[in-house]
Order: C-alpha cells, then sequence, then structure tokens
C-alpha cells in the first residue's frame, strides 16, 4: 500500500479549501481517501451523543443517509468511537457489520472482508468517525500511519469545521444547547428530527433557524401528513423558550362547550361536572409554546376569545373574575388555507394577522425532490429496531417506485407504506439476518402512478398521476354524503347524525364548514 503523494495531498487541500458546502467537502474527501485506499465502501459519520449520523458516503445505498445508528446497537461502531486510534477488524471478526445487505454492488450478507473505523476528535473530543470496508480481506493491513495520520488530519478538520459553519447558520449562542436536546436518543427525538436535503426542505430548515430565535407568532401552512407538529418543535427546541414546555391543542379535537375551558381553564363549578378546578393550556404554557394543530378548526366564537388572549396576553378562567397575564408564544397550524377561510368569512382578519407574523410552509412530499429515499431510510432503520431484525434494506426497485410516486398523504403515508411493507418482508424472510423489502411485500400504489418498475428502470421511468387536492376531494364526499342523508330525514339533524354514527354537535359544526343549511319554509 503507498502513502498519500504530495499531489493527492494538495489536490485534497485545494479542494477542501474551495468547497462551498459540507456535503461537497465530504464527497471531495472520500474521493481523495478512495485514490489512495482501495475499498469498496467509505462513509464519514457525525458523532450526536448516543447515535452516529451519515454525511457522506460512496459504495453505500443512498437510503444509508437517512439511517440513525444508535452506537450501543453495533458494536463495531462503539469499538470505533471509544478508541483514540484507528480501528482494524480482524477479517474473521464475529461482531455484525452497520452496512451488511447495504453495499451498492452486492446483495446480501458481507463475506469475510476487511473493516476499518478512524475516529475524529477535534480538541480531544470525539465528532465523527470514518470507516472503510473492503471484499478484500487483510488490504488495510498494511498501510502505512502517516498515510492515516494525513487522513485522520483532514477528516478531523473537515468535520469540524461543517459542522461549527452549521451551528453558526442556525443559531449562534443557542446551537450547542439545542444539539444537546437533539442528540437525546428517545422518541421524541426520532419525532422531532426534520429529515431531508431537499432544496425546499433547506430552505425551510434555515427559515426556523431565522424565526426560532425571535418571539413572533409562527403560522404553520402545509397539507395533511406533511410534517407540521416536527417544524413546530424545531422552532420550540431552538428558541429562547427551548427549556419552558411546549404545549400542544388539537383545535379540531375540541367539543364546542369546551373550548374556553381547555384553552384558559375553569374554576370548581362553573359548570356542570366541573367538579375541580383547572389550569387552562395557556396557564400550563406559561414561558414556554403554545402550539396550536390545525388552528383553522375553531369556531367563530372561540376565535374572538382566542384573539384577546394573543393581543393582551391576559386570560381569564371560566367561572373566575381575575384575570392572569401569561407569557406565552403562539405557533400555529393549518392544512387549509387561511386567507381564503377569511375570505369566506370562516376565520377572523384580526386573528389571521395575530398568528401570521412569520408564516411558514412546509412543502408536500412530491416537492421535495431526492428525499424520498433518505425519509425511508429513516423510517426503515425505526422499522429494524421495533421489529427487533439485525438488518433491513430496501430493494432498488422499491427505492425507485417509491420516488415515482406523488404521496398524497405525504410522509405520513409513507411511514404506515413501508411500516407494512417491512411486517410482509419479515414474515417472508423469518430468521434470516439481513431482511430486504422487494416490490412484492409493497401495496399497490395509485394504479394512476404506473406498475412496479422492472429492473433497469430508473425514477424518470416511473409516469406520475395528475395532481388532486386531496382536500378539496374529502370535503366534496363529505358534502354531499351529509346533504344525502339529512335529505332523506327531511332537515332532522338528530336522525342524521343517528344514521352517521356521529355526534350531533360535532355534524353541525362539519356542516357549517362545508356551507350545508336547511331552510324551513312557514305555511
Amino acid at each position: 500500500m503507498n502513502e498519500i503523494s504530495s499531489s493527492a495531498l494538495i489536490e485534497l487541500s485545494l479542494n477542501l479549501a474551495q468547497s462551498l458546502t459540507g456535503n461537497d467537502r465530504f464527497d471531495r474527501l472520500l474521493s481523495t481517501i478512495r485514490k489512495t485506499i482501495t475499498c469498496e465502501a467509505v462513509a464519514v459519520l457525525a458523532f450526536n451523543g448516543e447515535y452516529l449520523v451519515p454525511l457522506a458516503l460512496q459504495g453505500l445505498s443512498k437510503d444509508t443517509l437517512g439511517r440513525r445508528y444508535v452506537i450501543n446497537e453495533h458494536p463495531r461502531l462503539v469499538e470505533i468511537c471509544k478508541s483514540n486510534k484507528v480501528v482494524r477488524f480482524p477479517a474473521n471478526c464475529p461482531l455484525p457489520d452497520p452496512y451488511d445487505g447495504l453495499l451498492v454492488d452486492r446483495e446480501g450478507d458481507l463475506p469475510v472482508h476487511a473493516c476499518m473505523g478512524i475516529p475524529l476528535h477535534f480538541e480531544d473530543k470525539l465528532i465523527g468517525v470514518l470507516t472503510l470496508d473492503s471484499l478484500v480481506p487483510n488490504i488495510f493491513d498494511n498501510i502505512p500511519e502517516k498515510t492515516l495520520d494525513v487522513i485522520t488530519a483532514m477528516a478531523s478538520i473537515s468535520l469540524n469545521t461543517a459542522l461549527t459553519i452549521e451551528k453558526l447558520e442556525n443559531n449562534v449562542i443557542h446551537s450547542q444547547q439545542v444539539v444537546a436536546e437533539l442528540s437525546q436518543p428517545n422518541a421524541m427525538v426520532e419525532q422531532n428530527e426534520l429529515i431531508g436535503q431537499s432544496e425546499k426542505m433547506q430552505s425551510m430548515k434555515k427559515e426556523i433557524s431565522l424565526v426560532a430565535s425571535t418571539h413572533y407568532n409562527v403560522l404553520i401552512q402545509g397539507e395533511s401528513g406533511s410534517g407540521k407538529e416536527l417544524v413546530a418543535h424545531g422552532i420550540h427546541l431552538q428558541s429562547l423558550r427551548r427549556s419552558a414546555p411546549m404545549i400542544y391543542v388539537n383545535c379540531a379535537a375540541l367539543p364546542d362547550n369546551l373550548i374556553e375551558s381547555e384553552l384558559f381553564g375553569h374554576v370548581k363549578g362553573a359548570f356542570t361536572g366541573a367538579d375541580k378546578s383547572r389550569p387552562g393550556k395557556f396557564l400550563i404554557a406559561d414561558g414556554g409554546t403554545l402550539f396550536l394543530d390545525e388552528v383553522g378548526e375553531l369556531p367563530l366564537t372561540a376565535q374572538s376569545k382566542l384573539l384577546r388572549a394573543i393581543q393582551s396576553n391576559e386570560i381569564q378562567a371560566v367561572g373566575q373574575d381575575k384575570i392572569v397575564t401569561v407569557d406565552v408564544r403562539v405557533v400555529a397550524a393549518t392544512n387549509r388555507d387561511l386567507l381564503k377561510e377569511v375570505e369566506e368569512g370562516r376565520f377572523r382578519i384580526d386573528l389571521y394577522h395575530r398568528l401570521n407574523v412569520y408564516p411558514i410552509n412546509v412543502p408536500p412530499l412530491r416537492d421535495r425532490i431526492g428525499d424520498v429515499a433518505l425519509l425511508a431510510g429513516f423510517f426503515i432503520e425505526k422499522l429494524k429496531r421495533k421489529l427487533g431484525l439485525q438488518q433491513l434494506k430496501l430493494s432498488t426497485q422499491v427505492i425507485n417506485y417509491l420516488s415515482g410516486y406523488q404521496w398524497p398523504g405525504n410522509v405520513r403515508e409513507l411511514e404506515h407504506f413501508l411500516s407494512r411493507a417491512a411486517l410482509k418482508a419479515r414474515a417472508k424472510h423469518k430468521g434470516k439476518e439481513i431482511v430486504r423489502i422487494d416490490v412484492t411485500d409493497c401495496d399497490q400504489l395509485d394504479s394512476n402512478v404506473g406498475s412496479f418498475p422492472t429492473e433497469g428502470e430508473t425514477e424518470k421511468e416511473v409516469p406520475l398521476s395528475k395532481s388532486l387536492n386531496f382536500r378539496r376531494e374529502v370535503d366534496n364526499f363529505q358534502r354531499n354524503l351529509i346533504s344525502q342523508v339529512l335529505t332523506e330525514e327531511q332537515g332532522n339533524w338528530s336522525n342524521t347524525a343517528k344514521r352517521l354514527n356521529a355526534d350531533r354537535a360535532n355534524l353541525n359544526r362539519l356542516a357549517k364548514r362545508l356551507g350545508i343549511q336547511v331552510n324551513k319554509i312557514i305555511s
């Protein structure tokens, strides 16, 4: 094995100096490493507390970028992270390889192979790792220490520079606390990480970082399942209020007669059933963030009371004369076009402007070019742990198929789709260490999108269906159904509610939103 040449070192230094983005910087670094060291796969991963996040890779499937490797679940990664020097694993090492089944040019288990891990430190702190895999056993054994020292130094400097730039872009003062919060390996982190590298996602992440450190109210708009709640959590975790609670309110689920109590609280005896005093969401969120999900579903009477609370920062519990001052930042979300709702008289314009101090639009998945594969990798890694599998992977055909679909249900639909496919694949590959999801394990998506691709087909060859407005189609169906039953019951709301197996109050509220009225004629 030759040492890294002077010309390669100079070329790498110039390339890294000219790289404008972290991804570009890492790609150039990995390309230079592969010129010096023969290997089938190489990856650089950032250390994030209890897990490693892939930042760039070569020779591994694209969905690997979306995976989050919990260190304690991967013995080889444990060995690399706790070491202060290069770790070479014996060719016959029994420890499972985290990349089993993920090499681009090979299906199934990795055979006897060479594996090497390089811990990357900056100021004596672990910031990431560099991994190399080769199908030629023992190929890394005789690499000169000088070559490895140069690669380690270059990789460490590049990673630290990229992480520093990222922190400065997000929020100079609070970035370390935010990263520490997001680094905790729990369910909350998995739910709140925004996965995606598409241009629209990068733009939205910048918007989040820009507004997070202010006290502005934010209105998040986007289709159902696109990730509006994740955006809200991202704003809170990067804000000055991150140590205070973020309180969630599903406005669509609040009964009309309890909305005021839920938001502002009530005292004992304020109404029938109020057997004890109860604080409202505004008071619980004092000093923190109040997230009003589906705010467009609030009736006009509740909107006026919400407006007063936001304007004055004062609330009054039901049945109580005392006025309480609160400090709450409001982040609201809706899948409706609120401006249109204002024009049609279903939403107060003054409340709209109070909420829409800083608007953020969440892009639908169909517009996030290249993100489907990353999201698939993220969900597949979660499913692997949930199902107790050593490795779970997607075939190339499935990835192409997923990338060609419109996903009207957005990220939520993709996650549910993969959950079903993973269950079927596990049953088919029962007892195997590597479970691969093939097209035969997948539900048939909308027939207008096209059939499963065959070998050799690319994403561009999968035809796309005509885009539909999901909300409008659902509204039309509900409007027609309610109108039909209401007509058959001669305008009797109670009978209509019974036939539809719905609560009468909720049915009335839905009918008002859909513009359904009963006109009675007196003769």
